[in-house]
C-alpha cells in the first residue's frame, strides 16, 4: 500500500511541468525559508533585545540606588563624626556668661568645626547645631532653638520617628510668611552621645545638596523614569518634577499604578538602614526606547529578506530562462526528428549538461543523415566487408592492449638493437621494459624509498635519452630513509613535472635533484629543478588547485600526489611548493617516521 502511493506521489511530481517545478522548488527551497528564518531571528532578537534592555534597566536602577545610598550614606558618616566630637558637647553644653564670651569661644573653637567637613564632602550642602542653650548667640551653623524650629517639618518629622538618626525630606520656608518653598533633605541626629553633657538638648541637622541628586535621577532617563520616594511615599524627587520649584505645595505623593503597569515599574530599597526604611528608588520603564529598539530590527530583518529574495528571484529567473529556452528548442527538434526531419539545433550550446544534450543531438542527427544516406547507397556484401573490417580492428586493439604482446615487441625491439649494437636504444628499451613491468609487479599500495628511487632512476634515464646533453639529474640519498616506505609513485609525478614544465623551455643545462634524508623526526623527500620557476601569482594558483577538489585536468599529477599523502597520512603531512621566477621550483612533502612502515628487515642498501 505505501509502494503504491509513493508510486501515485512520484507520478503526480512527474507530471508536473518543469518551469512550476522550478517556481515550486525556489518557492518552498528559497522564499519559504527565508520567511521561517526571519520570522525565528525576529522572534529571537526580539527576546534577545528584551533581555539586554531589562539587564540595563536593572544596572541603571542600581547603578542610581547605589549613587543615592552613597550620597546619603556620606552626609550620615559626617554626622556619626561630629555626633562623637566630645569637644563640640562641652562647647554646646557650657553656659556663657555674655556674647563676648561666646564669641571667644565662638573664634577659637567653634568658628571653622563644622565647615572643615564639607570640602571633602561635596553632596553636603550646610551642617547646622541646634539647642536650647540660650547663651548661645544664633548665627552661622550654630542656632537657639525657638517657635520657628519647632514649628517646622524637619523638626516635627524628627520628634515623631523617634530614632536617634532621621533622614527626611521637607520643604523649607523662603521668608518669614511662609508663601513660598523649596525641597530639602537632610541627615538630623539627636546628640546625646555623652549622659554627662546633656544638660541642653542638641540636634545636628546636615543639609545634602539636592542637585547630586538630581544629577543622579536625570542621567539615567534614557533608560528609566526615576523617582525618589521617602517613607510617607512622597515623590522627594524626578527628572520631570526637579527639586528647584519654588511653591507652597507639598510634596506630591506616589499614584497607585493599575495592574497593567506593574511590569513596567521597577522598585528597589535605597538602603536596608533604619533611618532609610521606607525610602525607595522607582523606576518606570520608557516603552518608546524599546518599542524602537524592536521595531529598527524588524525593519533591518524586512530590508535583507526583501534584498535577498529579489536578488534570488533575479538569479532563478536567469538561471530559468537560460534552461528553459533551449530545453524548448531541443524538445521542437526532437518532434521534428520524430517526423524525419532532422534538422539542427543553431543556438548557442553552452557548456552545462543541456548544453551537452543539444551538440550530441545534433552529432546524432548529422550521424542519423549520414547513416541514412550510407543505408540507401551501400550494398548486402559492402555492409558484410565493413563488418569484417571493424572486427579486425577490434581484435588488433585487443592484441594491442594485451601487455605480453606489448613486452614482447619490446623484447624483440631490444634483441635487433643488441645485434646491431645500438647501445643507446638498447639502454632505453631495457629501462622502458624494466619500468612497465615494475607497474604491473607493484601490488602493494606502499613500497620501500629504494624501490620508488630505482623506479624514478628508469624514468630519468629515458628522459635523459629524450632530452640529451640539455638534461641531468642528480641524486642525494640519505642511506637511513631508503629503509622506510612510502605510497607508490609518490616522487615520480613530481620529477615528471620538473621535466615536463621546468627544464623544457630553458637555456643551457637542466638539473634535476632528488634528496631523500631523515630530518627532525622526519622523511623530507625534495625534488628541485633550475627550470624557469613560476610567478607568485601562478605559484598561489597551483597550490590552491592541488590543495581543492578541481576536476580541471592541469597539474593532475601534483594533486594526486597531494591527495595520496593526504588521505595516508591526514594534515601529519607537510606539502610545500616553492618557486621564483628564472631560479627553479622546489616540491618537497615531509612525513613524521612515526608513521610510516620500514621494510623487514632493514636493508643495507647504498646511495644510488
Amino acid at each position: 500500500m505505501e509502494t503504491k502511493k509513493v508510486r501515485r506521489f512520484g507520478n503526480i511530481v512527474n507530471d508536473i511541468p518543469l518551469n512550476y517545478k522550478f517556481i515550486l522548488i525556489y518557492i518552498v527551497g528559497v522564499l519559504l525559508p527565508i520567511m521561517v528564518i526571519n520570522l525565528v531571528f525576529l522572534d529571537r532578537i526580539s527576546d534577545l533585545i528584551k533581555s539586554r534592555e531589562q539587564q540595563n534597566l536593572e544596572i541603571s536602577l542600581e547603578r542610581a540606588r547605589k549613587d543615592v545610598h552613597d550620597f546619603i550614606e556620606g552626609g550620615v558618616a559626617v554626622s556619626y563624626t561630629l555626633s562623637a566630637d566630645k569637644s563640640l558637647y562641652e562647647m554646646l553644653d557650657r553656659t556663657y556668661k555674655d556674647s563676648i564670651d561666646f564669641y571667644n569661644t565662638y573664634d577659637e573653637q567653634l568658628r571653622d568645626r563644622l565647615n572643615s567637613y564639607m570640602p571633602v564632602n561635596n553632596q553636603i550642602e550646610r551642617i547646622s547645631v541646634f539647642t536650647n542653650n540660650t547663651s548661645i548667640v544664633s548665627g552661622g551653623n550654630y542656632q537657639v532653638m525657638n517657635q520657628k524650629v519647632w514649628k517646622s517639618e524637619w523638626y516635627k518629622q524628627t520628634r515623631a520617628s523617634g530614632n536617634r538618626v532621621v533622614v527626611t525630606a521637607y520643604r523649607n520656608s523662603e521668608n518669614e510668611l511662609g508663601t513660598s518653598s523649596i525641597p530639602m533633605l537632610s541627615v538630623v541626629e539627636q546628640m546625646d552621645n555623652y549622659s554627662s553633657l546633656n544638660k541642653f538638648d542638641k540636634l545636628l541637622r546636615i543639609d545634602l545638596d539636592l542637585s547630586e541628586i538630581y544629577d543622579i535621577i536625570v542621567r539615567e532617563k534614557d533608560y528609566l523614569s526615576l523617582y525618589l520616594v521617602n517613607e510617607q511615599n512622597q515623590i522627594v524627587m524626578s527628572a520631570d518634577g526637579g527639586y528647584q520649584r519654588v511653591t507652597d505645595e507639598p510634596y506630591p505623593l506616589l499614584e497607585q499604578l493599575d495592574d497593567g503597569q506593574q511590569e513596567d515599574v521597577h522598585v528597589v530599597a535605597v538602603g536596608t538602614a533604619n533611618y532609610l526604611k521606607g525610602w525607595r528608588i522607582i523606576g518606570i520603564t520608557q516603552g518608546e526606547r524599546l518599542t524602537q529598539a524592536i521595531l529598527d530590527m524588524q525593519l533591518y530583518a524586512a530590508v535583507l529578506a526583501t534584498t535577498v529574495t529579489l536578488l534570488t528571484s533575479c538569479f532563478i529567473y536567469v538561471m530559468l530562462r537560460s534552461y528553459n529556452y533551449r530545453v524548448k528548442r531541443l524538445s521542437r527538434h526532437m518532434q521534428k526528428v520524430s517526423n524525419e526531419k532532422f534538422e539542427l539545433i543553431r543556438i548557442d550550446e553552452g557548456r552545462d549538461e543541456i548544453g551537452g544534450l543539444i551538440h550530441n543531438f545534433n552529432r546524432m542527427t548529422s550521424r542519423i543523415n549520414s547513416l541514412i544516406n550510407d543505408v540507401y547507397k551501400l550494398e548486402i556484401q559492402s555492409k558484410n566487408l565493413e563488418m569484417e573490417r571493424v572486427r579486425a580492428e577490434l581484435n588488433f586493439l585487443q592484441s594491442q592492449m594485451n601487455p605480453h604482446f606489448l613486452f614482447n615487441t619490446l623484447n624483440a625491439i631490444l634483441v635487433v638493437c643488441t645485434k646491431n649494437n645500438y647501445s643507446d636504444v638498447t639502454d632505453i628499451v631495457k629501462s622502458l621494459s624494466k619500468l612497465l613491468r615494475r607497474l604491473l609487479s607493484w601490488k602493494e599500495d606502499v613500497v620501500s624509498v629504494q624501490e620508488e628511487m630505482s623506479f624514478i632512476e628508469m624514468y630519468l634515464k629515458i628522459e635523459k635519452f629524450r632530452f640529451r646533453d640539455k638534461f641531468d639529474y642528480q641524486f642525494d640519498i640519505d642511506e637511513q630513509a631508503l629503509r622506510y616506505k612510502i605510497p607508490k609513485l609518490s616522487m615520480q609525478p613530481l620529477v615528471e613535472n620538473s621535466c615536463k614544465h621546468g627544464l623544457q623551455t630553458i637555456e643551457g643545462l637542466g638539473i634535476i635533484r632528488v634528496r631523500a634524508a631523515v630530518q627532525d623526526n622526519r622523511l623530507q623527500i625534495t625534488v628541485s629543478d633550475n627550470g624557469k620557476g613560476m610567478e607568485a601569482a601562478k605559484l598561489k594558483g597551483l597550490l590552491s588547485a592541488i590543495s581543492t577538489e578541481d576536476s580541471s585536468r592541469a597539474n593532475i599529477g601534483l594533486r594526486n600526489v597531494y591527495r595520496r599523502l593526504e588521505l595516508n597520512y591526514a594534515d601529519q603531512v607537510r606539502f610545500e611548493i616553492v618557486s621564483a621566477p628564472n631560479q627553479g621550483t622546489v616540491v618537497s612533502f615531509g612525513i613524521p617516521l612515526k608513521l610510516l612502515e620500514q621494510i623487514s628487515p632493514p636493508g643495507n642498501e647504498g646511495n644510488l
